[in-house]
């Protein structure tokens, strides 16, 4: 049983290409400055709102947590994995407006522990998938041009993308709450 387990960790070792490497990379550096945004700080900070926007620290980092989830089922299962914005009433949508807040009971702790989560199966998914090639149409959206097809490799640079710009967002909402700056 020894040899089963270091053999499938040899063969998870063994698909992780120079390309899915360089995804996983940036994927980490980016999820590492949205994570140092909220180094230091408690929960009651991390669901304050510092600008003019809705957003909070914690909720943000629900909120990537969540796409993050969502896309990664999405290069699994297709379309059926995401629900049918088009069809979403103001119920669904004001539920998921609460990924963008710290609710009751929500900690930055628990917050935080999820997003690892979400980051560990994401990055085994990248490393195991059989093709980033495999492609699928992309879900009902209003922003979605009908028929259009996503490859895992694209979902996986719109993960990043996404990572990338919310914790930009994240950099500026912890500015305006103590001066804190990720850089510089």
């Amino acid at each position: 049983m020894q040899n089963a387990t270091h053999d499938a960790a040899q063969d998870t070792a063994t698909t992780v290409t120079d390309e899915r490497a360089d995804l996983l990379e940036a994927l980490a550096k980016h999820r590492h400055f949205l994570r140092f945004t909220t180094r230091d700080l408690t929960d009651e900070q991390a669901g304050r709102r510092t600008t003019a926007s809705e957003l909070c620290l914690g909720g943000l980092i629900k909120h990537v947590a969540s796409v993050e989830r969502s896309w990664a089922d999405f290069i699994q299962h297709g379309p059926s994995a995401m629900p049918d914005f088009t069809a979403m009433t103001e119920a669904d949508f004001a539920k998921r407006a609460d990924e963008f807040r710290m609710l009751p009971g929500d900690t930055l702790d628990a917050v935080l522990a999820e997003y690892d989560e979400v980051a560990r199966q994401t990055d085994e998914l990248v490393a195991t998938l059989p093709d980033l090639n495999r492609a699928h149409p992309l879900p009902k959206a209003p922003w979605n041009e009908p028929g259009v097809q996503w490859s895992a490799r694209r979902v996986l640079l719109h993960i990043i993308a996404e990572t990338a710009q919310h914790a930009g967002h994240a950099d500026i909402l912890r500015e305006s709450l103590d001066g804190a700056k990720s850089m510089g």
